[in-house]
């Protein structure tokens, strides 16, 4: 019986069903909270932070504008799409993880924010507002922890504005052969020291390696937005294809003459 739950702890998301993978992350993410910032910034070394500003960038947000940033987390994105908007925009901040969107609070009052950015308990899969509401929709660290990838797309597609812009900034596959194979060998065996410093946090640790592994590549996710009726589809490798934004545009409507 322990061989059999070790095996399984092992392998976190291999096999799992929507529901399954659903709860799995919302407990990673829940008990995670407190160093999920620090977990990105050793991570990355810190190139998160600009990552995120070139979101904003490509978003083409401009002040007064409404924009929604879904699997919001601690809000680290949220608040820099507030900056762009400014005191006359609004920006929505939508996670499942209470304990994330807590955290989001706090930081949101800090920078003074409350009154441009609003925060909601939801679902990416079932985003609670009505079709053609927001100047752009962004996603940051959050398609490749969803249960329905496509679904997800499409209800980001549904509620922006004809024009705007839909946005993911995620994990990716470097392209470069010998690059790539380095890269992941590097990976696995960097994960466990980190997850020895945080050792409650192992799980997190091991998930990040298993869903990075696991998600579809850039080019298969820039096909996935055009699927879905995106249009000027794009893909901009970070970092030699490590990370990935990928970013489409809701056509404008047609008109019979």
């Amino acid at each position: 019986m322990k061989k059999k739950e070790k095996t399984r702890d092992r392998c976190l998301i291999k096999n799992s069903s929507k529901e399954n993978k659903e709860k799995i992350v919302l407990d990673i993410f829940n008990s995670a909270v407190h160093k999920y910032d620090l977990m990105n910034t050793l991570m990355t070394m810190g190139l998160d932070r600009y990552w995120r500003k070139l979101v904003v960038n490509y978003s083409g947000i401009r002040s007064g504008d409404k924009g929604l940033d879904l699997c919001c987390g601690t809000g680290i994105l949220t608040i820099e799409l507030a900056h762009a908007v400014g005191s006359s925009g609004t920006i929505i901040g939508i996670d499942f993880a209470a304990n994330m969107l807590a955290l989001a609070r706090k930081r949101t009052h800090s920078n003074n924010l409350e009154q441009v950015i609003k925060l909601i308990n939801g679902n990416v899969l079932n985003i609670p507002f009505q079709e053609n509401t927001f100047d752009c929709a962004t996603v940051a660290w959050g398609l490749r922890n969803v249960s329905d990838l496509q679904l997800a797309i499409q209800e980001m597609r549904r509620v922006v504005k004809p024009g705007a812009k839909v946005i993911s900034l995620d994990m990716a596959h470097p392209e470069i052969p010998i690059f790539k194979d380095l890269y992941w060998y590097l990976f696995k065996i960097i994960i466990p020291p980190i997850a020895k410093i945080f050792s409650s946090y192992k799980k997190a640790y091991q998930y990040l390696y298993e869903s990075a592994r696991a998600f579809i590549t850039q080019k298969q996710l820039a096909e996935l937005f055009r699927s879905s009726g995106l249009i000027n589809v794009k893909y901009h490798n970070l970092c030699g294809g490590i990370v990935a934004i990928v970013e489409g545009t809701k056509s404008l409507p047609h008109f019979p003459y």
